[in-house]
């Protein structure tokens, strides 16, 4: 299938939409008092949460590409890396206002003192690296080793939905079937790899 300029441009298009409408709802919940009583830790795990989901979006992109042929949407796999950083800064930005006010000699303590923060740290850092360097002046200049630094988003993958699940106080059904979609995209991405089909990219 081929991918026109045009409809390239709209898919996009969607994509900033769909990123903005996530935002958009988000203050509507804070105006609205949507997340209840307990609504600082709910507004973190919301920002958290839609990380993850454009995180698995970008996952997805490449299997997309394959099974649709239409290699043109790797094209987009770039601008959702950047929503996924962007909901991830949202995350830790609401985590640093609500939870820590601001204090941040209080969030190293959190990291040292709590496994799953080390955890979440970790992947903000390495999704920094990805976003930082997700420009072609930045490919250019790494060369091969650009391609070895973007498989990065691998241990993301591993680490953020761990961060999630041992977050929670009790084990429900969302921070499990966060991990299981994690999982499957990893596994695919690794059978394709043994079988010698692709490069794990």
């Amino acid at each position: 299938m081929r991918l026109t300029p045009m409809a390239l441009g709209v898919l996009k298009c969607g994509i900033h939409l769909l990123g903005v409408a996530l935002l958009g709802w988000l203050i509507l919940a804070v105006q609205q008092d949507y997340f209840g009583a307990d609504a600082a830790k709910e507004l973190i795990k919301y920002c958290g949460r839609t990380a993850l989901e454009f995180l698995f979006l970008t996952l997805l992109i490449s299997p997309l590409a394959l099974w649709t042929r239409t290699p043109a949407l790797i094209r987009v796999r770039r601008l959702v890396g950047l929503w996924c950083f962007f909901w991830a800064c949202l995350h830790l930005l609401a985590f640093a206002a609500l939870e820590l006010g601001w204090d941040l000699s209080l969030l190293l303590e959190e990291v040292i003192k709590r496994p799953y923060m080390l955890l979440g740290s970790l992947s903000w850092l390495l999704l920094l690296a990805l976003a930082v360097t997700s420009n072609r002046w930045s490919q250019q200049q790494l060369g091969r080793s650009w391609a070895s630094l973007h498989r990065a988003v691998y241990v993301v993958a591993v680490l953020a939905p761990i961060h999630y699940l041992w977050s929670v106080k009790a084990i429900t059904v969302k921070p499990l079937l966060y991990l299981t979609v994690a999982a499957l995209l990893l596994l695919w991405r690794l059978y394709r790899y043994v079988h010698g089909e692709v490069r794990p990219r």
